[in-house]
């Protein structure tokens, strides 16, 4: 690690207002070149300690940046991960308030709700018997730092990213409910509209060949810092499409097939 404690509280100080007024704030990378991954997730466990402070709780974990597209966007090879607060669980089908966000944009997802603990390097038959079911999901995301500087145009780096919570922002379970065995993950497909109009498609096995491989990654990055998956948690396997943008008033519709459907609404000026 590079930072020191008061630039980790600093910069996690700095997120947090940043939410709180909804503006966005400089890149980290940036002001700290030497930042690294480990400082990273520093900051976002001083965010979200932040966050519990308020008085928010955790309900699970996302894992992001888990196709090649988006890791060799951001030149990296590793997905990355961060925490989901009880503020951001929405209905299927909710009116998402005008300004709750700042630049929203939308990813479909395969949610796994967990009936057991989970830790250590587990396998994947572990993992399977360790959820409740799998769920169709669409994962808001948002960001509290900027895209690009706009003095020098360098863009956000996975450090940023990492820094943020992983852009979190909200998510939506659908209604269906399926056993993990019921479907083959890696065929679960998606079509998702915007307004009526097909933006994305994709298939589970974009993300790292099967989601279920989300699972195990996150599992075995926590075991790396004494950390592991509570009974009860919801897990954002990552996204198998790219984010589309979600300006106000537009509408989605996440049409999974058999596996379900997810819609969402953003209310407009």
């Amino acid at each position: 690690m590079t930072l020191s404690e008061f630039e980790i509280r600093a910069a996690a100080e700095d997120l947090f207002e940043a939410e709180t007024a909804r503006h966005q704030i400089g890149l980290l990378s940036l002001k700290h070149p030497d930042m690294t991954l480990d400082d990273a997730y520093a900051v976002q466990a001083e965010l979200v300690r932040r966050k519990r402070a308020a008085g928010l709780g955790v309900i699970g974990w996302k894992i992001g940046l888990t196709s090649r597209a988006m890791q060799q966007a951001l030149d990296i090879i590793t997905p990355d991960s961060g925490i989901l607060l009880s503020d951001m669980l929405f209905p299927d089908g909710a009116m998402i308030p005008l300004g709750r966000f700042i630049q929203p944009r939308i990813e479909a997802e395969i949610a796994f709700v967990m009936k057991a603990p989970l830790s250590g390097l587990v396998t994947r038959e572990q993992v399977l018997a360790a959820t409740e079911y799998v769920a169709p999901s669409l994962e808001i995301l948002d960001t509290r730092i900027l895209r690009a500087d706009p003095a020098t145009r360098a863009t956000r780096k996975i450090y940023d990213t990492v820094a943020d919570n992983a852009a979190n922002a909200g998510i939506v379970l659908g209604a269906q409910r399926h056993a993990p065995d019921a479907f083959d993950l890696r065929r679960v497909g998606v079509i998702l509209k915007r307004d009526g109009v097909v933006e994305e498609t994709g298939l589970g096995a974009g993300v790292l060949d099967d989601p279920v491989t989300g699972i195990l990654w996150l599992v075995h990055r926590l075991a790396e810092y004494a950390q592991g998956i509570e009974a009860g948690e919801v897990l954002l396997s990552g996204s198998f499409i790219r984010p589309v943008e979600a300006p106000p008033g537009s509408r989605f519709d996440a049409d999974f097939g058999d596996f379900g459907r997810v819609t969402l609404n953003f209310a407009g000026e």
